[in-house]
């Protein structure tokens, strides 16, 4: 009896445990919900009746589209992400104008969609309303604020959707949900918008069509179709690459890849932060706003942080007294940041988005883009402790930082998956170039998507990628010592590059630099040498080759031999014969190292300054 007593013990035991497991798996498992818990209200609203022929059809006739929570729509309560902001505000009498304008262009708005509560968070989770599910990874926020339209969109229930984007509430989302998300100029009317932050708010939008992007583009910035030009330039901003989780060569390639093949040329690589502090010297005052303040990017840091302080001012201006009367339960993490004083100099703020916008403006004139990840990279998943890291949060509000306090527009692209997680990148045009980013976006697109399908069906062997991967670490170790003056170690880090990968230019040239601050001048002409018979458009690589020649004493030999020319006239006459003497080869090999890189890039100072130098030893 005592043993089947025990028995039965165990399988009671047993049962709890089993039952255990099962009720935990369901809580973990999030319900399948049909619209991904996208919506908070479901609506309809027409457009009017198509103009007789032979007038043309509406231009976005046939599309549906579904706008984020805080744009009215008249007969509805706005619910600004909170039920408790639902109870407390009576239905609106007029639908805002950006809503009324897409219904009287042909599309049909069929609901509103969840954003973060009180639009003020960048993950998508709403305590309120449930957070909705990112059909492109269920197991990972869909980013804020406005989460349900990019969900809406990257579940195939609208072709295009409206969101809020003050300090990314578009981007964000758009690149964790794996859809085009666009931010404008700051040139959408906020009428009919609850604000979060004026000075930085605008209405993006999404879609998975960048046809249906561009098209929804030209109606609500009312910008008219023209013939579009192409970019002329290119940024990769490589420092703003290394704040990425993902490889960095997992993302730059195919937009390299993509430049090459539409328009012949190559990208640019810059140093945004160098930029940036060399343009903008209000960020000072913006340096340890905010922890971090050690980050070895210091002047994107100070760009997030004044835009932090002024979203956290506006946004305090116009809902602290709702806050403090209703006394909502608010999220304890907008609680926490709305608690934190401090000085914040509104003026000075507004100084760093003057400056932003001069900066941008400048680098890109109107025909440049700026290319950078437009998150981290992969979204965190759900209740991860990234969510509520304060350094997690601030270099992710480094890089939305940029268009948000510039006034520039930005477009986040889609680029696959890495870790079965969808990962993009951004383009950057200069504040108003918004038909210019439309339609290079429309003409990249598919490109773009071909070269993701040829990197994901890649050959290269596993061995391979891991020693590409290797090779640009050491290069950045090299840069890392080349800035530190330690040459030798810069060197070393280089021939580590070469050894790992031997057909990448860049690291040829730079260790020709270090090998220059070396006076190890022979070696640096043959390290030009080959990063130019890699790449023959390299332009560093002449100046360094070229500045390698002259310190080899060429310039003495050459003139030491001319002496047996009565005139340097002579070198015109020698050019038309099958042979040149050996002083005249050196000085045009001289000429044309210098003339090369200005030919590449004719506004090259140094280029330049080389010429007149060489010009007024042999006149």
């Amino acid at each position: 009896m005592a043993s089947s007593g025990a028995a039965a013990n165990l399988w009671v035991l047993l049962g709890l445990g089993i039952a255990g497991v099962v009720l935990a798996a369901r809580r973990l498992r999030r319900p399948a919900r049909p619209d991904h818990g996208a919506f908070i209200a479901r609506l309809e609203l027409l457009p009017p009746p198509q103009p007789p022929p032979p007038q043309a059809p509406h231009p976005l006739t046939g599309l549906c589209f579904a706008i984020a929570d805080a744009l009215h729509v008249s007969g509805y309560i706005t619910s600004f992400g909170s039920l408790e902001w639902t109870k407390t505000h009576d239905a609106e009498t007029q639908t805002a104008p950006v809503v009324s304008a897409l219904v009287n262009g042909g599309a049909i708005c069929v609901g509103k969609t969840v954003i973060d509560e009180m639009a003020y968070s960048i993950h998508g989770e709403n305590k309120h309303f449930d957070t909705p599910t990112n059909p492109a990874a269920p197991d990972r926020v869909p980013g804020g604020c406005s989460s349900g339209s990019a969900v809406a969109v990257a579940g195939g229930m609208v072709d295009f959707a409206l969101g809020i984007d003050s300090i990314g509430g578009v981007r964000i989302p758009g690149a964790y949900c794996g859809v085009l998300a666009f931010r404008p100029s700051h040139a959408v009317s906020s009428g009919g918008v609850i604000p979060v932050a004026p000075s930085l708010d605008t209405i993006g939008w999404f879609a998975r069509d960048p046809s249906v992007l561009r098209r929804v583009g030209h109606l609500i910035l009312r910008l008219p179709y023209m013939d579009s030009r192409p970019p002329r330039q290119f940024y990769i901003a490589d420092d703003c690459f290394e704040l990425s989780k993902i490889p960095t060569r997992r993302l730059t390639q195919v937009v390299i890849k993509s430049v090459e093949k539409l328009f012949g040329r190559q990208v640019t690589r810059v140093n945004l932060e160098n930029y940036l502090a060399s343009k903008m010297p209000s960020l000072r005052n913006y340096s340890n706003g905010h922890k971090n303040g050690d980050s070895k990017f210091p002047s994107l840091l100070a760009l997030c942080n004044a835009m932090r302080s002024l979203h956290k001012r506006e946004f305090k201006d116009r809902h602290m007294e709702w806050v403090n009367s209703v006394k909502p339960a608010v999220d304890a993490r907008i609680v926490s940041n709305l608690s934190e004083d401090g000085d914040l100099d509104m003026d000075g703020c507004q100084d760093a988005r003057n400056e932003a916008r001069k900066a941008l403006d400048q680098l890109l004139k109107d025909d440049g883009i700026l290319v950078i990840p437009t998150t981290l990279g992969c979204p965190p998943k759900l209740n991860a402790k990234e969510l509520s890291s304060e350094s997690y949060n601030s270099q992710t509000l480094c890089l939305s930082s940029l268009a948000s306090m510039s006034g520039c527009c930005q477009v986040s692209i889609p680029l696959g998956t890495h870790d079965k997680c969808p990962i993009s990148v951004s383009f950057i045009a200069r504040h108003g170039g918004d038909r210019f980013l439309l339609d290079t976006i429309q003409t990249m697109y598919a490109t773009i998507q071909e070269q993701v399908e040829i990197l994901a069906k890649s050959n290269v062997s596993s061995k391979q990628a891991m020693n590409e991967e290797a090779a640009e670490a050491a290069k950045e170790k090299g840069n890392a010592a080349f800035k530190e003056k330690q040459w030798q170690k810069a060197v070393n880090f280089y021939t580590e590059a070469i050894k790992l990968n031997g057909k990448v230019a860049t690291y040829y040239s730079n260790r020709a630099a270090a090998f220059l601050e070396l006076t190890n001048y022979r070696q640096a002409e043959a390290d030009c040498t080959s990063a130019i018979d890699l790449d023959p458009k390299i332009v560093k690589a002449y100046l360094r080759r070229g500045t390698a020649r002259e310190m080899l004493g060429y310039f003495k030999e050459a003139v030491e031999g001319l002496a047996l020319y009565p005139s340097l006239c002579l070198i015109k006459e020698f050019m038309s014969f099958s042979f040149l003497p050996n002083e005249l080869i050196l000085i045009h090999g001289l000429f044309a190292d210098f003339n090369h890189a200005l030919v590449l890039e004719p506004m090259n100072k140094t280029a330049g300054v080389a010429i007149n130098r060489l010009k007024k030893l042999f006149p």
